[in-house]
């Protein structure tokens, strides 16, 4: 991809303040439903009797459904496979070409994870905010999807179709499809301990974007016109408190082991201190109290 200038809201005639990731309140697995429940949302879907094991010249073709990125349905057609995912995020980035770009490298980024490398068609899923105005959705809508459009064609596909609606928040994803051979694909089942994960980006990334936009956000002020936390701050002192509040219930929770090691020794009385708490010990009780 060739180098293009950074995003600019006013050389499209937008507000200076525009930010496209203020059309969704939800980013990265915050937005997924957690596995477990998901399972359970799915379990009628599990109840196929039309899924039945497929053979082709007398080996059975592997078939990989519900629950997984991407599903692999053996065709009527022996030896081929019908090869499928679909996916959609939320906007991370602000820069509209380019979150079409993220938005159709997640899609395919399912079908490589199965081996792979060649996709057959796409079709875009979009969900249009409906908060936006007019000038918003005319000047950024075509640009997401230029920028979904020249990620596909650089991955040797393209785009055919797909669907759009009004939503309040801004959708973006779309469908990945290939026919392949037992031989162009790899099933996900095969790990196994000692073997090599490969990551194809730097850990941390989605926290990195989540400060930058953090920091992008005016100051809110209380009535007496204080400054009130923003979002990311507050989700890191909470977070900080609960880590902290963990390392106080672990230091305790080992001097209970060892003052109840020396009751069974029949050592003598005594009292320890740990994560703020003093613990005193007499025969038979074990006597908690705030740090004095």
């Amino acid at each position: 991809m060739s180098a293009r200038e950074s995003f600019n809201p006013e050389s499209y005639e937008l507000d200076k303040s525009f930010r496209l990731t203020r059309f969704t309140e939800l980013k990265g697995t915050g937005c997924k439903v957690p596995q477990d429940v998901l399972q359970k949302l799915l379990e009628s879907l599990q109840e196929n009797h039309f899924q039945e094991d497929e053979q082709f010249l007398g080996a059975v073709m592997p078939r990989l459904g519900i629950g997984m990125d991407t599903c692999v349905i053996p065709l009527r057609h022996g030896g081929l496979s019908l090869v499928q995912t679909t996916d959609y995020i939320y906007p991370i980035v602000d820069d509209p070409y380019m979150m079409g770009r993220i938005a159709c490298a997640n899609v395919l980024s399912d079908l490589y994870a199965m081996g792979v490398t060649e996709c057959d068609n796409m079709l875009m899923l979009l969900g249009v905010s409906n908060k936006m105005t007019d000038r918003e959705r005319d000047k950024v809508i075509p640009l997401i999807i230029q920028g979904f459009k020249d990620a596909a064609e650089e991955a040797g596909t393209s785009v055919t179709g797909g669907q759009t609606v009004l939503n309040p928040w801004i959708v973006l994803g779309g469908v990945a499809t290939t026919v392949c051979q037992p031989n162009e694909f790899i099933m996900p089942d095969n790990a196994v301990p000692g073997d090599v994960l490969v990551l194809t980006k730097p850990l941390g990334t989605q926290v990195a974007v989540a400060v930058h936009q953090w920091l992008d956000i005016e100051p809110d002020l209380d009535e007496e016109g204080n400054m009130e936390p923003a979002p990311g701050e507050k989700i890191l002192r909470d977070n900080k408190e609960q880590r902290d509040q963990r390392s106080r219930l672990r230091a305790i929770d080992g001097k209970l082991r060892e003052i109840n090691e020396q009751t069974e020794d029949g050592s003598t009385d005594g009292e320890m201190e740990a994560g703020g708490v003093i613990m005193q010990r007499t025969r038979d009780v074990i006597i908690l109290a705030k740090d004095r």
